[in-house]
């Protein structure tokens, strides 16, 4: 394994995240000689600063919630509060692990690992610190960054970021949360848990928009009954400092004061100086335009996560990442169909899903020619056991194949990997009926929402 700069790399990758390590190591398991560069810590966003710590954070909310409430399981507990400095010890631990084993995985497949910020100095070469790293394949995953409105400064002091709620080094005692998509319920969950009074301010009609109207709703209403505020199609217009927080004012004319504010408005690409224009690749509001197969219109330029315009998710980043890989080494790569992707929103209650919303199905098929069951978790023994509410909702085409699962409550992120291969492989409602799911256990509700949909429902009433 060549291990010095003047070699030419059959890959060279720009960025150590999600979608750059996993193509490193896909490549390097074909045979490749690869080189991967990154200028932080190997693992990105995702291991760092946003997937792990942040589903750290909400177990630790999760363990509190238990403890507040563990006398309505017969067990006697106190909650004593939160010690901070022991959650953030907890997550770190965890990221280290995983941050080792990651390390050791790619010194394992003699993937060449380049400490610095590289830039693309020409479509087969990236420079770093001076050096030049040649490779006959260029992939681009230089990922993404929490994102804020025109005007809005973050400061890290009372107005913050996803990256600055992470190290926190205390519990505020209220936070306006700026955006209601993932990271802004995540938060709004997680510190609800750790005892903060909690705003949401988001600009659309519901929470997590994206999602099925449905499954906003459900979110909507458990949020309610937790406590956690929102003002919907509420459009931010400023904030300012008072003597002890923030006011945030709203468009309507509403005001909102709380000790600091999280903007949560998305995250955008890291593209710029990096030398991508000018090598001729084509971009778009910041991001690097790819085709299916996540190539460029650069010959041998790829790019994949959060740095091209499909789902800001770590494991897309993988999905793109492996994709690539396969490609340059002539197999027969598959494009990936991202509605079959698997979506999950880790707040309490989760919200899970994967497909198409009822909403696209009528565009796409006609209110006619689609059939839906909405299944409440108030049937099923195991979501009663946990004192869950929500529900599995399932759309398919009438005498076609499942279009979209949709699901709200407890532990749902466990289950739409079921969802996942019932969607992507196209099953059609009577083909999961005949499945017999395990009782008790949550996977009873896709089980008896299927057996709906195929015409003899269990314990769903008409």
């Amino acid at each position: 394994m060549a291990n010095d700069a003047g070699a030419v790399f059959d890959v060279v990758i720009l960025g150590g995240g999600s979608g750059g390590y996993a193509c490193a190591l896909r490549a390097a398991e074909l045979g490749m000689q690869v080189a991967l560069i990154e200028k932080g810590k190997l693992g990105g966003t995702c291991l760092h600063q946003g997937c792990i710590p942040t589903k750290a954070l909400l177990h630790a909310g999760e363990v509190a919630d238990q403890t507040r409430e563990s006398e309505q399981f017969g067990v006697k507990s106190t909650f004593e509060g939160i010690d901070i400095a022991a959650v953030h010890k907890y997550k770190d631990g965890v990221i280290s692990r995983l941050y080792k084993g990651l390390s050791g995985l790619i010194a394992s497949r003699k993937i060449t690992v380049v400490e610095g910020a590289g830039r693309l100095v020409a479509p087969n070469a990236v420079e770093v610190d001076g050096v030049r790293y040649e490779g006959r394949n260029i992939v681009l995953a230089t990922g993404s960054v929490p994102k804020s409105l025109p005007g809005l400064e973050i400061d890290g002091n009372r107005v913050i970021n996803s990256d600055h709620a992470l190290v926190l080094d205390r519990v505020p005692a209220s936070a306006v949360i700026l955006g209601g998509g993932v990271i802004g319920v995540e938060f709004a969950s997680a510190w609800k848990s750790f005892g903060v009074d909690v705003t949401i301010v988001e600009a659309l009609p519901h929470l997590v928009p994206v999602e099925d109207e449905a499954s906003s709703k459900l979110l909507e209403r458990a949020f309610r009954k937790r406590g956690i505020k929102f003002e919907l199609g509420s459009r931010f217009s400023g904030v300012e400092y008072t003597d002890n927080g923030i006011r945030v004012s709203l468009e309507n004319g509403k005001q909102i004061e709380a000790e600091l504010m999280l903007v949560a408005v998305g995250r955008g690409p890291v593209s710029a100086g990096l030398g991508y224009e000018e090598a001729g690749v084509a971009m778009d509001r910041g991001y690097v335009l790819a085709d299916e197969y996540c190539r460029t219109n650069v010959p041998n330029v790829y790019a994949v996560g959060d740095l091209i315009p499909t789902l800001q998710l770590a494991h897309v980043g993988f999905g793109e990442g492996i994709l690539v890989a396969e490609h340059i080494a002539g197999l027969p790569a598959a494009p990936i169909d991202y509605a079959g992707v698997p979506r999950v929103t880790y707040c309490d209650p989760e919200v899970a899903s994967v497909g198409i919303t009822q909403a696209q199905a009528v565009e796409r098929y006609g209110a006619d020619k689609i059939a839906v069951i909405d299944y409440n978790l108030g049937g099923n023994g195991k979501s009663q056991i946990l004192k869950t509410a929500g529900s599995v909702k399932v759309v398919s085409v009438k005498d076609g194949p499942v279009v979209g699962i949709h699901m709200v409550g407890a532990r749902m992120g466990e289950l739409v990997a079921e969802a996942q291969l019932i969607y992507n492989w196209e099953a059609l409602p009577s083909e999961v009926a005949q499945l017999i799911h395990p009782h008790p256990s949550q996977s009873e509700a896709i089980g008896e929402a299927h057996l709906a949909l195929a015409g003899k429902p269990l314990h769903v009433h008409d």
